[in-house]
């Protein structure tokens, strides 16, 4: 997602209940926005000691052929709601074998997002949990990774999408993105520097929030001046970045954050702002990782 110009395809991860087509609607309906071609992909796990189905367990072939029939009525099925609901849009079902993260991070190296569905079940479990896929793929993507909630969440007219700027070098990517994705529906975008003051106050604020203004405007006036049509608002809030983000973003069409700040960090993003939206956001999440940018 890095310019009409762009025509590597949307990615979008299924899961094997049919019934959680946000997801699938979403990465349908910008595919059909960017005119590219959509992969909907269903990754099947390998068979596990688990199996409790009857006293004598299957063969691996045979259990193998049971989860490649269901995967391809799956995908079927997941295709057909994409044609019926875009005709236009080119679809291309792949049935993939193991892990769902590193099926979905190889597909990442030549897709222009890859979209996955959250439940918002228990957070320890939807974040955390060993079924979790978002918070490892989100640490080695190599395009954005869309999260968007089940059910769907209700949106505010006119549309708007919010930013979290932190004036790094690596949000510019973030803010890249959230102007094309303003752009592109004719929405507006909210820009947001979240200031937190160390844990010794100062007794003048007004200098490093002047200074921090100045980022948040200097990030944005170029990428305001290609992109005109986006009615843009910026704003400088004191807190901490997870709860202004969230809240600013509660009506939102979408968050669009980066993987890392001013500090950095590596592996599994634990305690970052990225993976602390998911735990809070109710509107879809765009996650730019480094790679992206």
């Amino acid at each position: 997602m890095t310019g009409a110009a762009d025509r590597r395809p949307i990615v979008v991860g299924i899961a094997p209940d049919p019934g959680l087509r946000t997801a699938l609607t979403w990465a349908a309906d910008e595919a059909d926005r960017r005119r590219v071609l959509l992969r909907v992909v269903h990754a099947e796990g390998v068979p596990t000691g688990g199996y409790r189905g009857r006293d004598v367990p299957p063969s691996w072939e045979e259990w193998n052929a049971t989860l490649h029939k269901a995967g391809r009525q799956l995908l079927d099925e997941a295709t057909a709601f994409v044609t019926a609901r875009h005709p236009d849009v080119e679809t291309d079902p792949l049935l993939a074998e193991g892990d769902p993260v590193w099926v979905l991070r190889e597909q990442s190296r030549e897709a222009s997002a890859v979209v996955l569905g959250s439940r918002h079940l228990s957070r320890a479990q939807e974040v955390f949990g060993s079924a979790s896929v978002a918070v490892p793929l989100m640490a080695h993507a190599r395009c954005p990774v869309v999260v968007v909630p089940e059910p769907e969440h209700t949106t505010r007219e006119p549309g708007y999408f919010v930013v979290g700027v932190d004036g790094s070098e690596h949000c510019a990517a973030a803010v890249d993105l959230a102007f094309e994705a303003a752009a592109l529906r004719g929405a507006g975008l909210r820009a947001v520097y979240v200031w937190q003051p160390g844990p010794l106050r100062i007794f003048d604020e007004h200098e490093p929030q002047q200074e921090a203004r100045r980022l948040l405007a200097e990030i944005v006036a170029g990428r305001q001046a290609r992109h005109p049509e986006v009615d843009l608002r910026h704003d400088l809030v004191v807190g901490h970045p997870v709860q202004v983000l969230s809240d600013a973003s509660a009506d939102a069409l979408g968050l669009v954050v980066g993987t890392r700040g001013r500090g950095g960090f590596a592996g599994m993003l634990l305690g970052s702002v990225s993976q602390g939206v998911l735990h809070h956001a109710r509107c879809p999440v765009l996650v730019v990782p480094t790679a992206a940018a």
